[in-house]
């Protein structure tokens, strides 16, 4: 995992056109509309509740700017490519609220996004093994998720407050906005001990093991790799032929 950002913003705010090679970017919007187009000629808007997990691969200039007055509020985490899937095609896989697995039983709601949980297993295709979970807690609700062994997880609080780690030797209070970087373990036992609901995203992933090197939108194995793709983006070639002469409806009309 590179980032993950809790973006909150509304129109004329956004992200015009802009490249990426790589990773993947994976939008959930919890509030408001985001449209998005690229040079390849997709395009759509996202809702709330709504999903796109898409891989930039060798590859991408797209557009996601707010649609309408609401504020737009959601999540995006940048999933790394391991050296042997950094060139491949873009492609996106999009999934509506009403697509997205989910499941409740005492007083513990879970949406799957990527992997399972409570024996529903999301339909996204994760190429490097992913777990994406969004969890809702009613206040005295308790669960216990399992997490692969040696996997690299996170929690990431939306709103309230709860414990984690619940009956080992180092539990941890945490409140909305806040990170938990986990330690190596089989599961995750968690609470709300409080009388507000808990919202948060459990997120876990197998680690790649390969050198990161970050510059802005690309992210590659080596600073030579970095350079390349420079070189690539602004010459329009290796997956940026489209590059040079695209512009998204959006900067065109402004």
């Amino acid at each position: 995992f590179l980032m993950l950002d809790e973006f909150s913003s509304k129109a004329p705010a956004g992200f015009p056109d802009h490249p990426h090679r790589g990773f993947e970017t994976v939008t959930y919007l919890l509030k408001g509309a985001i449209a998005h187009e690229d040079f390849c000629g997709n395009k759509g808007v996202i809702g709330p509740g709504d999903l796109q997990w898409m891989t930039a691969g060798r590859g991408i200039v797209h557009c996601e700017m707010p649609v309408g007055e609401e504020t737009c509020h959601g999540l995006q985490l940048w999933v790394n490519l391991s050296r042997k899937e950094k060139m491949i095609e873009p492609s996106y896989q999009d999934l509506k609220d009403a697509q997205i697995p989910r499941k409740s039983e005492n007083g513990v709601s879970v949406k799957v996004i990527a992997g399972e949980a409570m024996g529903v297993k999301s339909p996204v295709y994760t190429r490097t093994p992913t777990t994406y979970l969004d969890f809702q807690l009613e206040p005295g609700a308790k669960y216990t998720q399992p997490i692969a062994n040696e996997w690299n997880a996170f929690v990431f609080i939306l709103a309230g407050a709860g414990t984690f780690g619940v009956g080992s030797a180092r539990p941890k209070k945490a409140t909305a906005h806040h990170t938990l970087i986990l330690s190596k373990g089989d599961s995750l036992e968690f609470e709300n001990d409080t009388t507000e609901k808990l919202h948060f995203v459990l997120i876990a992933g197998q680690p790649i093991n390969e050198p990161v090197v970050q510059h802005g939108p690309f992210v590659m194995n080596s600073q030579e790799e970095i350079a390349r793709t420079f070189e690539d983006y602004r010459g329009g070639k290796n997956g940026f032929e489209n590059a040079p002469k695209w512009e998204s409806d959006y900067v065109k009309s402004h």
